[in-house]
């Protein structure tokens, strides 16, 4: 497996991330994208039975525990982390899962052309040079085939500012989204699809506790969803869920 500089300083960095105890600070802010949480993970329950599946940059394999139940006919996830695969190993070994996890190279994967119908992953692209990893995804697809993504946004400058000032949360070489390359995610996919998330239900996220049960959480962000029809306000959502296929 060959990696470049920056793959390798992102192993590092997700090694010693997922050899730590406790979690980053940042986690209390996401059950701002609850929402496209559900919506990632209900397009993923309509299109996975029967179908070759890869959790892309899979973690510690809590993604895939839950796409398991979805009916596919086989889930692989890859992770350039050698401590996350060890732990997404054990985690789907004590539930008794049926998903196969390696250490592999996201931008350089050891797949075969068409090998899956569906690629997925929560949070991966930003860490990728976002042609080389689309271009590899686009290569492993099946005609047709999809990919499902849930990417942070580099467009509010409110956050950019939080990030700024909080180099340590990240890895150095992250690069939330910008316009310039979902243009490219249009210019190599059909039918691309973008839904946007994250902007009032982040700014009152103090408001709600627990957002599957909260009322304002569900006004905040059908509220979201209205303001997101400008196009103004997209440049302050937070995150985005891309779905598109493979020409």
């Amino acid at each position: 497996m060959q990696l470049s500089k920056e793959n390798i300083r992102e192993k590092e960095f997700h090694n010693n991330l997922q050899s730590q105890k406790k979690g980053r600070f940042e986690d209390i802010f996401y059950k701002a994208l609850f929402n496209a949480n559900e919506d990632f993970f209900e397009h993923l329950k309509k299109s996975c039975q029967d179908k070759l599946i890869l959790d892309y940059g899979c973690g510690i394999g809590n993604t895939a525990e839950k796409v398991s139940k979805y009916n596919a006919k086989s889930i692989t996830g890859i992770d350039i982390s050698e401590v996350s695969i060890s732990k997404a190993k054990a985690f789907v070994q004590e539930k008794k899962i049926n998903v196969q996890f390696k250490v592999d190279n996201c931008e350089e994967s050891s797949f075969e052309n068409g090998t899956f119908d569906i690629v997925y992953g929560a949070g991966i692209l930003h860490h990728l040079k976002i042609d080389k990893c689309l271009n590899e995804i686009h290569r492993i697809l099946k005609k047709e085939g999809e990919l499902v993504f849930i990417e942070p946004l580099g467009t509010n400058p409110l956050i950019n500012i939080y990030r700024k000032f909080t180099p340590s949360s990240r890895s150095p070489d992250e690069h939330p989204l910008i316009k310039s390359d979902l243009n490219f995610i249009r210019e190599k996919y059909d039918d691309v699809r973008i839904k946007y998330y994250g902007f009032l239900t982040l700014i009152f996220f103090l408001f709600y506790k627990s957002p599957e049960k909260s009322k304002i959480f569900r006004i905040l962000a059908k509220l979201d969803q209205f303001l997101f029809k400008l196009n103004f306000f997209k440049f302050f959502a937070w995150s985005i869920l891309i779905i598109a296929k493979k020409n």
